[in-house]
């Protein structure tokens, strides 16, 4: 399983936008090609769509991949941009990643008009 309080989880997120066809084969070559990591043990990846509801985690935990999908009902997640240096991944601790999954906007700490906390 996947552990987001693993203190040794190396967190990359791609800042572009991915097709979210991909599955297993396709993610990974993301990974190790277009932003330069390699699928080592610890190591998660997260991608998202073009319009921001959807998002994927790719995880290798040393015996085989884990992907798991994420697909907002309303609303949209809150993404980083690519800065002007062409930056193509930012690396996250897993408590941002945490707070962004549960539609925090990570820019000012406050949630997202969609996220619903339960009562």
């Amino acid at each position: 399983m996947i552990g987001l309080g693993h203190t040794t989880l190396r967190i990359f997120l791609a800042l572009e936008p991915s097709d979210m066809r991909k599955g297993f084969s396709g993610l990974s070559a993301l990974a190790t090609e277009h932003l330069g990591e390699s699928l080592a043990r610890d190591a998660l990846f997260v991608f998202i769509n073009q319009r921001r509801t959807r998002i994927k985690l790719l995880y290798f935990d040393g015996t085989g991949l884990w992907l798991a999908t994420k697909r907002l009902e309303a609303g949209r997640f809150n993404w980083p941009a690519r800065s002007e240096s062409g930056q193509k991944k930012l690396r996250l601790a897993p408590e941002a990643l945490q707070l962004l999954i549960d539609g925090v906007d990570l820019r000012g700490g406050q949630f997202r008009p969609w996220y619903e906390r339960p009562s």
